[in-house]
């Protein structure tokens, strides 16, 4: 960046409370748009963005040279019920010179293109989407990868913000194939991201549910007008498929019924965080989906995620009960009445004992990891340290402490009171969770040495041995473990016979894979149990 454009964001960077912003021990977004004109909802505006990040432990000095990125974005506001804040949320794209996409990698995040700058506003913690991101990906899911900065844009500091990656297809992001690569010939059958949610901001197409038409389903990438016809129609059909079949008589059954369309294992932990958070607009608003191609040899079903939009959750709603630790959030429709619902699914499945056991199941060793209380409990205070300083200067800038913000459950009068509060809540809803999720769970644990879950590839990425655990709980004819390259060609495959329920580990060598991603596929004689993605390097 040029010398004369800093100085420009040296002089202007101040707080409303007339003291300038110089530093901070978190990394620093400069934006400026051409000529100062204001950032809008649409159209996007054409900007350039300098980061400055000089790594773990120095400090950030707007004077510093741009470390990071100091190029061309274009940007607006983002967000729904969001934007009636003051403090507002952007997402950018960044650009070449000629303003095509420019794949980079901010602040050691995959490269992408695709942006957002979350603006923690009525979550006072400003943790609750951090710390469920995060909780989704040691679950073993993607969700945004995210990192803490300060920004400030046209010279005006705006505090405290979260940088992080939008929901796209995308091999760092949702792992799905393109639905234009055109493998053995599929177009259609994938890949897909969707999401049940309101209709606001470009909804380009959408459609009701046969049981509900308050819960609306859309298509987030590709966008509708990125489509064709014969897709749309695709995935439509898909889903009522889908719906009619848990809607049927046998809705349990494992080729007919809810077994054939959902991947159960995401189903269970979507359904966990939606619980744990009992979050206000869970499970009928922001709530995402995709599926990958049937092509690769098995029937690519229906994956809940990735999550999505927390800052009402954890007791930070005053409305709809959302602030009770106690009672079910998948029961919101029979609380409120609201223009969106809930998918009626999620309670039917719990109807099937095979289904509610292994929730069941899943709970229990979640809570012996990432969603132990403890955990939980130090992370978000790891988190609370990290951003302290920039958080008193975001809390000058926006003097929200102790003052009431749509639509807060509970309002400390100090920041340690909100944060005391938050932990508290999760603390009692997980006991409650404790003692009300459904299910039986008598998995018996063999007596390996891999910690049971639902599976797990590890160490990966790998250039030598690997080893696939998985659970399984019934008793299997037939476990195939195979592994896949990127075009489909089987490349590993092992047969394991009678085995009991329980965890087990299979362990292969990968030494002389070719560099690069593949897929492993874990089945029995009912159909896929689990897959993923391993990398050779």
């Amino acid at each position: 960046m040029k010398l004369g454009i800093i100085i420009l964001y040296l002089l202007a960077a101040k707080f409303s409370f007339g003291q300038s912003f110089t530093s901070s021990d978190l990394p620093i977004v400069l934006i400026n748009t051409q000529g100062g004109v204001p950032i809008v909802d649409d159209p996007r505006v054409v900007a350039n963005m300098a980061v400055i990040d000089n790594g773990p432990g120095n400090m950030n000095y707007v004077t510093d040279p741009p470390t990071n990125y100091d190029g061309r974005i274009e940007i607006e506001i983002r967000g729904s019920t969001s934007q009636q804040y003051p403090k507002k949320n952007y997402g950018f794209e960044t650009q070449d010179s000629m303003g095509l996409n420019l794949n980079v990698a901010l602040l050691g995040m995959p490269i992408e293109n695709d942006w957002i700058l979350y603006g923690p506003y009525p979550d006072k913690t400003c943790i609750r989407n951090v710390l469920t991101f995060h909780l989704a990906r040691e679950m073993g899911h993607y969700a945004s990868n995210t990192r803490y900065c300060e920004l400030v844009v046209n010279g005006d500091y705006r505090g405290l913000y979260v940088m992080m990656e939008r929901i796209k297809r995308d091999l760092n992001r949702v792992n799905i194939l393109d639905i234009h690569d055109p493998l053995f010939n599929d177009t259609i059958t994938g890949g897909y991201i969707m999401k049940v949610d309101k209709l606001t901001g470009e909804v380009g197409f959408s459609w009701a549910s046969d049981y509900d038409n308050e819960v609306l389903f859309q298509f987030h990438d590709p966008e509708y007008d990125e489509i064709y016809t014969p897709q749309t129609s695709y995935m439509v059909n898909y889903v009522k498929e889908f719906e009619d079949a848990i809607n049927g008589p046998n809705f349990a059954d494992p080729n007919v019924g809810w077994p054939y369309y959902i991947d159960m294992t995401s189903f269970h932990d979507f359904f966990i965080l939606q619980e744990l958070g009992r979050t206000v607009d869970g499970y009928r608003s922001s709530s995402f989906f995709y599926k990958d191609k049937n092509s690769l040899t098995w029937n690519s079903k229906i994956v809940a995620g990735p999550m999505w939009d927390f800052n009402l959750s954890y007791g930070n709603a005053d409305y709809c009960n959302a602030y009770l630790t106690t009672g079910w959030q998948y029961d919101f429709d029979n609380v409120c009445n609201f223009s969106t619902a809930i998918p009626f699914w999620w309670e039917k499945l719990l109807q099937d004992p095979n289904y509610a056991n292994a929730l069941r199941c899943r709970w229990e060793e979640l809570r012996q990891g990432p969603l132990k209380t403890e955990y939980m409990h130090q992370f978000i205070d790891s988190v609370a340290l990290k951003i302290q300083s920039a958080r008193i200067r975001n809390f000058q800038k926006w003097p929200i402490i102790g003052v009431y913000v749509n639509w807060n459950g509970f309002v400390g009068q100090t920041y340690q009171e909100d944060l005391d509060y938050f932990k508290n809540y999760i603390e009692q809803r997980a006991l409650w969770l404790d003692a009300n999720i459904p299910g039986n769970c008598n998995l018996s644990v063999g007596e390996e040495t891999f910690v049971p879950e639902y599976h797990k590839c590890w160490p990966n990425p790998s250039n030598d041995q690997v080893n696939i655990g998985y659970s399984l709980f019934t008793y299997s004819d037939r476990v195939l473990i195979e592994v896949y390259d990127q075009s489909g060609k089987l490349i590993y495959q092992s047969e394991v016979l009678n085995q009991s329920p329980g965890t087990h580990v299979h362990e292969f060598s990968v030494s002389t894979f070719d560099q690069g991603s593949y897929f492993y596929h874990v089945s029995d004689q009912n159909g896929t149990l689990y897959h993923g993605k391993l990398i050779k390097y």
